[in-house]
């Protein structure tokens, strides 16, 4: 080897991945709270659903920074991002693109020409999602699931990383048009958005009625990304972790043998197999975005709140008694056990700790002006190191 070759850059340990990625959302929720005051859960569910290569539907009233917080962490990644506001005049073809004539200026002939539409970004905000109706609303089908658009025959693959982020306003009903099932079924997750605190609301009109303005600071890019998307999915998840999933969603199906009898009262359809998939994959995210090596029960307990609450469906018995699904997520979590190969473990609600929690990695604290977490040093920004083949649980 010649001297003027560069060295080889050796393999990242999984610690070291680890490690990375942990700063790499320290860093990204850093630079979100220079514009988001608050809204902590929010941020860190949406952070889970980008790293877990998935789409999430943020519920909320007028005002709770649902579509800023969007664009915001758009900006700190580093990606193309495109607003659609949904309206009831909407078309498809305003989604995913249209065809025109195209003439050619010295021979007169004419051609069709596919213009591309908003949806071929990076992030798609689809802002208040439910003014629009369903023929408009499926038009974002075949893009969340197959990363694709087809149009006038031909189909058109979509830029990765890609995500949509959809926003619902709660509280008006008239002109809206409810999402269907299937396409509910395909957001990952349900961001339920609440009100500020007192001290951050004041916070909050103290930082919007001046002029001070922060500049958000790019901190990954779409390529950092896909390399995080591919080294959640080698986080190893236990079969005794894989079956407490599959046990949570088949216990919401009413007209299964294993519903418990609350189920079976207030429920008038259960979740289908995609909840213990994204209750897995969002448990994944969650464990590295914290620092740790695999996948444990609180982190299925978390994630199942924003990943059942809009795949059960409550019945008249439920609405008469004022039930919700928070609710009946909270006491499914109180009632069925974790599953064990030892020692029965009780079942835990929301709150509950675990006994000996799996030690987190330690972290740096945001810097002053933060870089890329991922690139190698001392070079600002260095194309990451592929994944390693399998992160193995220690001990």
């Amino acid at each position: 080897m010649s001297s003027g070759s560069p060295a080889a850059t050796p393999p990242m340990t999984p610690e070291e991945a680890v490690r990375r990625v942990a700063q790499a959302r320290e860093f990204l929720v850093h630079e979100v709270h220079k514009v988001i005051i608050g809204q902590e859960q929010m941020i860190e569910e949406m952070l889970i659903c980008v790293f877990a290569r998935g789409h999430c539907l943020t519920i909320g009233v007028p005002g709770l920074a649902k579509t800023l917080a969007v664009s915001t962490l758009a900006q700190a990644l580093h990606v193309r991002f495109s607003r659609i506001q949904f309206t009831p005049d909407l078309m498809p073809s305003d989604i995913t693109g249209t065809e025109i004539i195209d003439q050619d200026p010295t021979t007169g002939k004419r051609s069709f020409r596919f213009v591309k539409g908003p949806v071929f970004a990076n992030i798609v905000l689809a802002d208040e999602i439910n003014r629009t109706p369903p023929k408009t609303q499926a038009a974002l089908l075949q893009a969340m699931q197959e990363y694709e658009v087809t149009s006038a025959g031909n189909t058109y693959k979509l830029d990765l990383p890609f995500f949509v982020m959809a926003t619902q306003n709660p509280i008006e009903q008239e002109g809206t048009y409810p999402l269907p099932e299937a396409q509910l079924d395909r957001f990952m997750l349900s961001i339920n958005v609440g009100y500020p605190t007192r001290a951050e609301e004041r916070e909050i009109v103290m930082a919007t009625t001046q002029v001070a303005r922060k500049e958000i600071q790019p901190v990954l890019q779409g390529r950092d990304i896909l390399w995080i998307q591919q080294l959640v999915r080698q986080v190893p998840a236990s079969q005794h972790m894989v079956d407490y999933a599959v046990d949570l969603a088949r216990a919401t199906r009413p007209k299964e043998p294993p519903s418990p009898d609350f189920v079976k009262n207030w429920l008038a359809w259960g979740a289908g197999p995609r909840a213990a998939q994204y209750l897995i994959l969002g448990a994944k995210a969650r464990a590295i975005l914290h620092g740790r090596f695999a996948v444990t029960a609180e982190d299925i307990r978390t994630m199942a709140f924003p990943v059942l609450r809009h795949r059960i469906f409550t019945n008249f018995n439920a609405d008469a008694e004022g039930i919700d699904v928070d609710q009946i997520i909270e006491k499914l979590l109180e009632t069925i056990p974790e599953p064990t190969y030892g020692e029965a473990v009780p079942a835990r609600g929301r709150g509950a700790r675990v006994s000996a929690p799996v030690p987190e990695m330690p972290v740096a604290g945001p810097p002053e002006v933060p870089g890329n977490p991922l690139a190698a040093s001392p070079s600002p920004r260095v194309s990451p190191t592929p994944p390693p083949a399998r992160i193995r649980r220690e001990g």
